[in-house]
């Protein structure tokens, strides 16, 4: 049977449970299965042989492990096979458009890759003489400069890891100064559209969190933050461009406000790719901003580790400032380490990290910056903005864009008003993995009813974009029309839909070797 306009064939799927396929290894064709790395090894083998040692005592004393660690043991064309075949079954972005809003999933050039890996970057180590590692420093001290000049701020900690852990260094920066004049304030107000790790800092210091309403057109409500703004509030987090997908046109208004009641502004920099060249923070009156580099300056997004989030201070918040930072003298650079004398950084709080930051996300980040210049990144926050709209306006027609009427910023916001009883949004983003794409942001932000949030990047091409919009419409006509196959999704996928609520309550995080089958009678 030829497909019809949504490439959807009526027997997909059909009669199929998605517990095994119809062929004896249960591979598809390229689509390899893979059995856990305890089901495919041995614990009584391993690939590699090593020699007998001498026996010596153990200094672990009652620490000694007791019982056998129980790794499984493979050869070395079987590790090689097993980790290839995993990688085949995740999506990445050199395979695809990646559309999750929000985060700013882009493309990671080559170019930065190698630099990274240059010698003298990729084998330095932190504790090395400062003598050593001049050029390192140097990098250092050059892309901190670029990060004050794009945001306009005074200074900035290249230390803290993530975006969450910058949001922390600057909640406690503006903590510091509080305590510095002997200011007990206790409350930090954040918008209902800033992005959630707001909040859960604002707490984690140890802040009383209230919430600012939204207006209509979904933005932060000022007269509502002028009307909480007090002796008590200490700070204001908000997200700017904010996850609606939309500038906070009042944000000059809204910090003078906050100013004038003693209180200091969190920018979350998240979006800063929206507004890279073109805007600078600092004019708009922010007083502290972490920047995620895995976002705007593209380099690699996850993976538990290599995280960067350096925070770019106002002059009121510079002297308070984490260490370490570096510093260009007559006689080289420096890495001060200490409280200084002078006003900069004469209050620090403290550290955020046991060494200097994340060299390698450095590395790649200011190769990014330097292959761009500044009107390179100029159009990179252009061209994201145009990616964004083009899809908002080549969807808003089958999907609900309760923002819709004006331009987005960095990413298209739709609700699911319109889609037939029965079926979620969640429906829609599983159908899309049959569709050969990771799904969009689902559920966020919360003041949009079955939130689906996309957010393009510059990086992807208009052919890439028309290929997206196609599968979407496709997706969403069928939604609309109640197409209850919509449910089973994904069809196509290594494996099919799970209980997400079971596997996030419930998780099973320890293999246990199965019970041994009992003998046929």
């Amino acid at each position: 049977m030829s497909l019809n306009q949504s490439g959807w064939r009526p027997e997909m799927g059909s009669g199929n449970d998605g517990a095994a396929v119809d062929t004896f290894t249960g591979n598809r064709a390229l689509m390899l299965e893979e059995s856990l790395i305890f089901e495919i090894g041995s614990n009584d083998v391993t690939g590699v042989d090593f020699p007998e040692g001498d026996v010596v005592g153990s200094r672990l004393g009652d620490l000694s492990r007791t019982s056998p660690i129980g790794l499984p043991g493979l050869t070395e064309p079987e590790t090689v096979r097993h980790y290839t075949r995993l990688s085949r079954q995740n999506y990445a972005i050199d395979l695809g458009l990646f559309p999750l809003g929000s985060c700013t999933m882009k493309h990671n050039p080559r170019l930065n890759e190698r630099v990274a890996r240059l010698p003298g970057f990729a084998d330095i180590h932190p504790l090395q003489p400062v003598d050593s590692v001049q050029g390192a420093l140097g990098l250092i001290h050059e892309l901190a400069d670029w990060l004050v000049k794009l945001t306009g701020m005074n200074s900035v900690a290249m230390s803290p890891k993530a975006g969450a852990h910058g949001e922390l260094c600057g909640i406690l920066a503006i903590r510091a100064a509080l305590e510095a004049r002997g200011d007990a304030r206790q409350v930090v107000l954040v918008p209902e559209s800033a992005h959630g790790t707001n909040p859960a800092t604002a707490a984690f210091a140890g802040y009383k969190v209230e919430a600012i309403p939204a207006t209509k057109e979904g933005r932060v409500d000022l007269e509502k933050i002028r009307e909480r703004l007090g002796p008590d509030v200490a700070s204001v987090m908000i997200t700017n461009p904010n996850t609606c997908g939309l500038f906070e046109r009042d944000m000059k208004a809204i910090s003078d406000a906050v100013h004038e009641a003693g209180a200091f502004v969190y920018c979350d920099g998240a979006n800063f790719n929206a507004i890279v060249g073109r805007v600078r923070p600092g004019d708009l009156g922010v007083d502290a901003m972490h920047i995620n580099l895995h976002k705007t300056f593209s380099t690699p997004h996850g993976g538990g580790g290599p995280g960067s989030g350096p925070v770019v201070f106002s002059e009121a918040l510079t002297p308070f400032a984490p260490l370490p930072f570096v510093e260009k003298r007559d006689d080289g650079f420096h890495l001060v380490e200490e409280e200084t004398a002078d006003e900069h950084h004469a209050h620090s709080f403290g550290r955020m990290v046991a060494f200097h930051g994340q060299m390698g996300m450095f590395t790649r980040a200011l190769s990014y910056i330097m292959s761009h210049g500044a009107d390179g990144l100029r159009q990179v926050a252009e061209d994201a903005v145009l990616n964004a709209n083009y899809i908002l306006r080549s969807l808003d027609d089958v999907l609900h864009a309760p923002f819709g009427k004006g331009p987005c910023m960095h990413e298209a916001l739709f609700g699911d008003a319109g889609i037939a009883e029965g079926l979620s949004t969640l429906d829609i983003a599983k159908a899309l993995i049959d569709e050969g794409f990771h799904p969009m942001t689902m559920y966020f932000p919360l003041v949009v009813h079955g939130a689906m949030l996309i957010e393009p990047t510059e990086t992807e091409s208009r052919a890439d974009l028309d290929q997206f919009i196609g599968a979407v419409r496709s997706v969403v006509e069928r939604a609309k029309a109640g197409d209850e196959r919509l449910k089973g999704a994904p069809y196509y996928a290594p494996r099919r839909r799970l209980d997400e609520t079971q596997a996030a309550r419930k998780p099973v995080l320890v293999w246990n070797e199965p019970e041994p089958a009992a003998a046929a009678e």
